[in-house]
C-alpha cells in the first residue's frame, strides 16, 4: 500500500494515499480497533455531517465571506454533496467506540471534505480546522449530526414503514367487517368481538405510535451547531446559529430551528431519550401484534388457527411440511434488540458531566440501528406476512360458539352467580351452556334460545 505523511498538532503520521481522510482521522484509526468492520459509525451521521458541513460554509460565507469566500464554498458544497450521497463512505472509517464527543468523527468529516475540496479546486484551498471547522467545534457538530439523523430516520424511513403497515390493517380490518370470533383476555376465552375490531386495536396502537413520534420530533429539531465549546458560542460570529439552522432546513427539506440553550444543547440528550421512548413504545406494540398473528395462525390443526398467514418457507430440517410464522418471529426479535437499545440510550444520556456529554457515538449508535430495523422490520412484516392474512371463518365460527364465556349474554336474564354454576356444569360434563342451563332450570329451552345470541355481543 502507498502512502503519504499527513501532520497536525502533534507531529506527521502515515495515511493511506488513495484516502481523503488525514492525520486526526489516522490517529483514531489506529488507536481504536475496536468493532472494526463491524461497528463503524453510523452512516446516516456521516450524512449528517456532509448537511451540517455545508450548511456551516453557507452560513460563514453569508456572515464573513472574506474568509469563506466564493471558492471556497463551491468546492466545500460539491465535497459536501458527494458526502451526502455515500460517495465517499469508504473514507469515514472510524468506530463508533472513540472519543465520547465525537470529535475524531467531525475531524474525520473536516479532512474527507478539505483534501476532496482541494482536488475540486486543483490546489490547496481549503484547512480542515480553518475552513471546514469555521465557526464550529466538535461539542456542537456531533450533536447536530445526531438531531439530523435522528429526524431524517424518523421522517424519511420510519415513517413511510409505519404508514404502509396501517394501510393493510385498514384493508384488512374492512375486509372482514361482521366477521365474529372470540375474545380472550389473560390467553383465556373472553366475550365476541368481530375480526376487523380486533384488527382495529392493531391499526390503533402504531397510529398513536406515530403521533408520539411526531411529539418527540420539535425537540429533535433544535440545532446544538452555534454553541461552539462549552455553549458560550465561543468564534462563532453573531447570527451563525440562526442562519446555520435555516441553510440545514434549506439543505434537507425539513425545519430546524436553532436550540435556545446551548448550554443544554450540549450536555443533556433528553429529546433523544425521548424520542427513542416512542420508537420503544412502537416496538412494544409491534411485539404484540407479532404475538397476535402468530398465535392466532397456530396449528394448522392443533393451535387456535383463527386466520392463515403466507407460507414463505420451509419451518424445518427434520420435520416435512412444517412451515413458521418467520415475520412474526423477526419482528419480536427486532422489539427485543429496540428495547435493549433504549435501556443503552437512557444510561448514557444519564452521563453528561459539565458542560458536556461524552457518550454521544454510543447513543446515536443505538438510536439508528432501532431506526433501522424496525423501519425494515415493518414492511418485511407486511409485505411477507401481514398483506396475506386471511380468516379462517370455519374455525373461528366453531371456536365462537365452543366459548363458555358466552355465558355473559345471560347475566341480565339469570344473574352472575347462576351463570357461573351453568359454565361449571357446562365444563364439568362437556356439555353446551344451553344444555347446562336449561339443567339447572334457569331458563327453557325456548327462552334460552331467545335471549342467545353470541353475534349480538359484539
Amino acid at each position: 500500500m502507498e502512502y503519504r505523511i499527513e501532520h497536525d498538532s502533534m507531529g506527521e503520521v502515515k495515511v493511506p494515499a488513495d484516502k481523503y481522510w488525514a492525520a486526526q482521522t489516522e490517529r483514531s484509526h489506529e488507536n481504536f480497533k475496536i468493532g472494526v468492520g463491524i461497528e463503524t459509525m453510523p452512516r446516516e451521521i456521516t450524512h449528517a455531517f456532509g448537511v451540517l458541513k455545508k450548511a456551516a460554509a453557507i452560513a460563514n460565507h453569508g456572515l464573513k465571506p472574506e474568509k469563506m469566500t466564493d471558492e471556497k464554498l463551491a468546492a466545500i458544497s460539491q465535497a459536501c454533496d458527494e458526502v451526502m450521497s455515500g460517495a465517499l463512505n469508504e473514507h469515514f472509517p472510524l468506530v463508533v467506540w472513540q472519543t465520547g464527543s465525537g470529535t475524531q468523527s467531525n475531524m474525520n468529516a473536516n479532512e474527507v471534505i478539505a483534501n476532496r475540496g482541494n482536488e475540486i479546486a486543483g490546489k490547496k484551498l481549503l484547512h480542515p480546522n480553518d475552513d471546514i471547522n469555521m465557526s464550529q467545534s466538535s461539542n456542537d457538530t456531533f450533536p447536530t449530526a445526531i438531531s439530523i439523523a435522528a429526524v431524517l430516520g424518523i421522517e424519511d424511513k420510519v415513517f413511510p414503514a409505519i404508514d404502509k403497515l396501517i394501510a393493510t390493517f385498514e384493508r384488512l380490518e374492512k375486509e372482514n367487517e361482521g366477521v365474529v370470533k372470540s375474545g380472550r383476555t389473560h390467553l383465556q376465552d373472553a366475550t365476541p368481538i368481530t375480526f376487523s375490531q380486533e384488527i382495529s386495536g392493531w391499526r390503533s396502537s402504531l397510529q398513536k405510535d406515530r403521533r408520539l413520534l411526531e411529539i418527540a420530533l420539535p425537540e429533535l429539531k433544535e440545532l446544538a451547531l452555534g454553541g461552539t465549546a462549552v455553549g458560550t458560542g465561543l468564534n462563532a460570529p453573531k447570527g451563525f446559529d440562526t442562519a446555520v439552522a435555516a441553510a440545514v432546513s434549506e439543505i434537507t427539506g425539513k425545519t430546524f430551528i436553532t436550540a435556545p440553550n446551548k448550554f443544554h444543547a450540549l450536555t443533556s440528550k433528553d429529546e433523544i431519550v425521548f424520542a427513542h421512548g416512542a420508537l420503544k413504545a412502537l416496538a412494544a406494540d409491534l411485539m404484540k401484534i407479532a404475538n397476535d398473528i402468530r398465535w392466532l395462525a397456530s396449528g394448522p390443526r392443533l393451535g387456535l388457527g383463527e386466520i392463515k398467514i403466507p407460507e414463505n418457507e420451509p419451518g424445518s430440517s427434520i420435520m416435512p411440511g412444517k412451515v413458521n410464522p418467520t415475520q412474526c418471529e423477526a419482528v419480536t426479535m427486532v422489539a427485543v434488540q429496540v428495547m435493549g437499545n433504549d435501556a443503552a440510550i437512557g444510561i448514557a444520556a444519564s452521563q453528561g458531566n459539565f458542560e458536556l456529554n461524552v457518550f454521544m457515538p454510543v447513543i446515536i449508535y443505538n438510536f439508528t440501528q432501532s431506526v433501522r430495523l424496525l423501519s425494515e422490520a415493518m414492511i418485511s412484516f407486511n409485505d411477507n406476512c401481514v398483506v396475506g392474512i386471511t380468516a379462517n371463518k370455519e374455525k373461528m365460527h366453531d371456536n365462537l360458539h365452543n366459548s363458555l364465556m358466552l355465558v355473559t349474554a345471560l347475566n341480565p336474564y339469570i344473574g352472575y352467580e347462576n351463570a357461573a354454576k351453568t359454565v361449571k356444569k357446562a365444563f364439568k360434563e362437556n356439555i353446551s351452556l344451553k344444555e347446562a342451563c336449561v339443567a339447572l332450570g334457569f331458563l327453557s329451552a325456548e327462552r334460552f334460545d331467545e335471549v342467545f345470541h353470541p353475534e349480538q355481543m359484539v
